[in-house]
C-alpha cells in the first residue's frame, strides 16, 4: 500500500511540473523583464541631454544617464527625417526603402495621389464624432519588435501605444496591437480606430470625462522658473518666432479663451507631456501592464516638445522650459513605473524621432550660415517654365519633404523626354539659393554624391512612394518657413539623436561608437530572446544587451 502511494504522489509531482511548464513560460529559463516602455520624444536634438542638463533633477534625465547606458553617438541612417519614418524605423529596425513609410506624407504614383502615413479609410473612428480616428498601420510594409513579442508569446503579451500623434501611437505599436490611442484635437480627447476595438473601454471614457486640457489651459503656461533664469535661450518674444498661441509669443501665455474651443492649440504646451503621460500611467493601471507572466510592451511618444520646436526653435525659452518641464515629467514617470512595476523590472529606452536645425533669423542675429529656401514659390516658378516651353501643365505635381514627383501621365500624353524635364527642373533648381543639389532618384547608384548623403537617400527610397528628384538643400537652410524651425534633411541636427537605456539588466555606463536607430529594436528583441522585426537590417548593442 505504501509503494502504490509513493507511486502515485511521484505521478502527481510528474503531472504538476508538465503543468507548469505548459502554462508557465517563465519557468522554460527565459528572462524577460515585466515590462518593456519605449519613451520617444519628438524633435529631441541629442545636445538636449546637456544642454540644460544643470537644470535638471537628479530623477529624470539625469537618472537615466547616470545609472542607465546612453549611446551618445546615435544617428538615423536615411532622409527624409520625420515623425512617421523615426517612429516606424525605431519599432522595425529598418529603413523607409523597406518599411514603406517615406514620410509623414508622400506622393503616391500608384494611386496618383498624395497620402498621409497612417491613414485608412477603411476604418472608422471610436470615441468622437471627427475623421481623426481614421488610421491604422496598413500603409506600414513590415512588422515590428513589438509585433514579435505578441507572437513570441502566442499573443499573450499586450502591447499599447499612446502619443498625441496618431502616427506617434499606431506605428509603434505595430500591426497585432491590443491598442493604439492618440488625441483628437478637435475634440480635446483620447481616441482609437475600428482597427483596434468597436468602443473605447471604459478607463478611457473616464480618463477624457476629466476634461484634462481644459484644466491644463486654466494654469495657463508661465515659466517654471524665473525668466532671467533662462541664460541658455534667447531674449523672450523674437520676430522668427511663430504666433501659434495667440497674438503675442511671450510669458506668460494666458490661454483661458481656448478653454471648450479650441483643442488644437493644446499640443504646442509643456503640459501635452504631462497629459501624455498620464495616460500611460491609467492604460498600464487599467490594463494590469507588467503584471501578468509575460512581457508587456508600452508604447509612449511625446509630441509637444516637436510643436514647440516647430513654432519657437531650438534656442527659445519657450523649448528651454519645455524640457524642464519634461525633466519632472519623466522623474515622476520613472517612479510610477518602479512602484508599479517594480524597480529592475522594466526594460526603457529613450531616444527621438528627428531633431531640428536652428532658425534661420537666430542663425543670421549670430553671422551663422543658413536660410530658408521658397521651395513652393520656386516649384511653380518651374512649372510656369515647363509649360511655357513645352505645354507641360503642373510638371511638378508634388513637392514633399524635398522629394519633387514628376507628372508622369502628362509628359506621357504629350510624348515628352522624361529625362529632358528632368534636366531642365535641375538646372532651374540648382541656381536657387540655398539648394545645394537636385538629383535623379533612379541614380542615386551612380551618383557623385559625398557617401553618407548618398547612403541615407537610397535608404530612404521606397519606389512608388518617394517621387522622381530630390532636393539636398545646404546646412541649415531649409523649405518655405522663415518662422520657427523645421527638419526632415541628412545632416546631424536632424539626424543626431539620443538613445538611452536603463533598467532591467542594463549597466550603467556610456559609448561612443556610432549606431544607428535601426539598432534599436534589434537590440529589444536580443534581451527578449525574439526573433528580431521581419525587415530588420540593425544590428545588436552589445554592450547594452550583455554582450562584451
Amino acid at each position: 500500500m505504501k509503494k502504490i502511494f509513493l507511486i502515485s504522489a511521484l505521478i502527481l509531482l510528474i503531472n504538476k511540473g508538465f503543468s507548469q511548464n505548459s502554462t508557465n513560460p517563465a519557468s522554460s529559463g527565459i528572462s524577460r523583464p515585466k515590462l518593456v516602455v519605449g519613451l520617444m520624444i519628438d524633435q529631441m536634438r541629442w545636445d538636449y541631454l546637456y544642454r540644460y542638463q544643470n537644470r535638471y533633477g537628479k530623477g529624470g534625465f539625469n537618472r537615466l544617464l547616470n545609472q542607465g547606458f546612453s549611446c551618445e553617438n546615435t544617428f538615423i541612417p536615411y532622409t527624409p527625417t520625420a515623425t512617421g519614418c523615426g517612429h516606424a524605423c525605431v519599432y522595425t529596425g529598418t529603413v523607409p526603402a523597406i518599411n514603406g513609410i517615406t514620410g509623414n506624407n508622400w506622393w503616391d504614383s500608384k494611386l496618383q495621389k498624395s497620402m498621409y502615413c497612417v491613414e485608412d479609410k477603411s476604418v472608422k473612428t471610436v470615441g468622437s464624432d471627427s475623421h481623426d480616428g481614421e488610421m491604422s498601420p496598413f500603409n506600414l510594409v513590415s512588422n515590428t519588435v513589438t509585433d514579435e513579442l505578441r507572437l513570441a508569446t502566442n499573443f499573450r503579451s499586450k502591447v499599447i501605444g499612446i502619443s498625441i500623434k496618431d502616427r506617434g501611437a499606431i506605428l509603434p505599436a505595430g500591426h497585432s496591437a491590443n491598442a493604439a490611442y492618440w488625441y483628437d484635437e478637435s475634440k480635446g480627447v483620447f481616441i482609437s480606430s475600428t482597427y483596434y476595438m468597436t468602443d473605447l473601454p471604459q478607463w478611457v471614457k473616464d480618463f477624457n470625462a476629466r476634461k484634462l486640457p481644459d484644466a491644463y489651459y486654466k494654469e495657463g503656461w508661465k515659466t517654471l522658473y524665473p525668466i532671467d533664469t533662462y541664460t541658455q535661450s534667447s531674449a523672450d518674444a523674437k520676430d522668427y518666432e511663430r504666433m501659434e498661441l495667440g497674438p503675442k509669443n511671450t510669458f506668460p501665455y494666458d490661454l483661458t479663451s481656448f478653454i471648450g474651443k479650441d483643442y488644437y492649440k493644446f499640443p504646442h504646451l509643456p503640459q501635452a507631456a504631462t497629459y501624455t503621460f498620464e495616460m500611460a500611467k491609467a492604460a498600464a493601471i487599467n490594463e494590469k501592464m507588467g503584471k501578468s507572466q509575460e512581457t508587456d510592451f508600452l508604447a509612449v511618444s511625446i509630441s509637444s516638445p516637436d510643436y514647440a520646436g516647430h513654432t519657437f526653435g531650438p534656442n527659445a525659452i519657450e523649448l528651454e522650459d519645455t524640457y524642464l518641464r519634461l525633466d519632472k515629467d519623466i522623474e515622476q514617470f520613472l517612479n510610477f513605473l518602479d512602484t508599479q512595476v517594480g524597480k529592475g523590472n522594466y526594460l526603457l529606452f529613450l531616444t527621438a524621432d528627428h531633431g531640428a536645425a536652428h532658425v534661420p533669423g537666430f542663425l543670421k542675429e549670430h553671422n551663422l550660415p543658413g536660410g530658408s529656401i521658397p521651395l513652393g514659390t520656386i516649384v511653380r516658378k518651374v512649372n510656369a517654365e515647363l509649360q511655357s516651353k513645352y505645354k507641360l501643365k503642373n510638371g511638378i505635381i508634388n513637392s514633399t519633404y524635398y522629394n519633387l514627383a514628376l507628372n508622369h501621365k502628362e509628359i506621357d500624353s504629350l510624348k515628352l523626354d522624361t529625362e529632358e524635364i528632368k534636366s531642365v527642373i535641375i538646372s532651374m533648381m540648382e541656381k536657387e539659393e540655398g539648394i545645394y543639389r537636385v538629383v535623379d532618384k533612379e541614380e542615386l547608384g551612380e551618383s557623385n554624391l559625398q557617401q553618407t548623403i548618398r547612403e541615407r537617400l537610397i535608404n530612404g527610397y521606397f519606389p512608388y512612394r518617394s517621387a522622381d528628384l530630390q532636393v539636398i538643400p545646404r546646412p541649415n537652410w531649409f523649405k518655405d518657413n522663415s518662422k520657427g524651425t523645421d527638419h526632415s534633411v541628412w545632416n546631424p541636427y536632424d539626424a543626431h539623436i539620443p538613445l538611452v537605456w536603463y533598467g532591467w539588466k542594463v549597466k550603467p555606463g556610456k559609448s561612443y561608437k556610432e549606431r544607428y536607430m535601426t539598432d534599436i529594436a534589434v537590440t529589444v528583441a536580443a534581451m527578449l530572446s525574439i526573433q528580431m522585426p521581419n525587415g530588420a537590417v540593425g544590428k545588436v548593442i552589445e554592450e547594452v544587451a550583455g554582450g562584451k
